[in-house]
């Protein structure tokens, strides 16, 4: 993750803070919200880099297992604020700009909606596109028989 400016102060009165307590966030449950927030946006085919790709489609086939939300998805959290970094795979044809916009906007609503943290900043690295007809090339026919 780049450097961030994540404020870290006290917070006094704050919708984490009361007079009855105080709530702290996990690192993992934005990072699991802005998985989610990010995989609703049409056009994004899938989360993480090559590597966690991978990992990811092993760990899938495994009975019982689940699907990893937070796959692609790197978060620094302080007390009042929190920074997201998303790798994605963009869907063929799709307006990156707009995909990017999208997504911006649905985990800063989803994140601060769910947690009440203040999200600074949304990064996203499209790290390949998808083309559907890669997906058919393992049915076609061999070209020598």
């Amino acid at each position: 993750m780049s450097e961030k400016t994540v404020v870290k102060t006290p917070t006094t009165g704050g919708a984490l803070e009361s007079t009855q307590g105080r709530t702290t966030i996990a690192d993992t449950v934005v990072s699991k919200i802005a998985g989610i927030a990010t995989r609703e946006v049409n056009g994004v085919h899938s989360l993480g880099g090559g590597a966690a790709r991978a990992v990811g489609a092993l760990r899938e086939r495994i009975p019982g297992s689940s699907t990893n939300h937070g796959q692609g998805i790197s978060v620094e959290v302080g007390e009042k604020e929190a920074a997201i970094d998303i790798q994605l795979v963009a869907e063929f044809g799709v307006s990156i700009t707009d995909l990017a916009a999208g997504i911006r906007t649905n985990v800063i609503n989803s994140v601060e909606r769910m947690v009440g943290l203040s999200v600074v900043e949304v990064n996203i690295d499209v790290q390949d596109v998808h083309i559907a007809s890669e997906d058919n090339d393992d049915d076609s026919e061999p070209r020598v028989q």
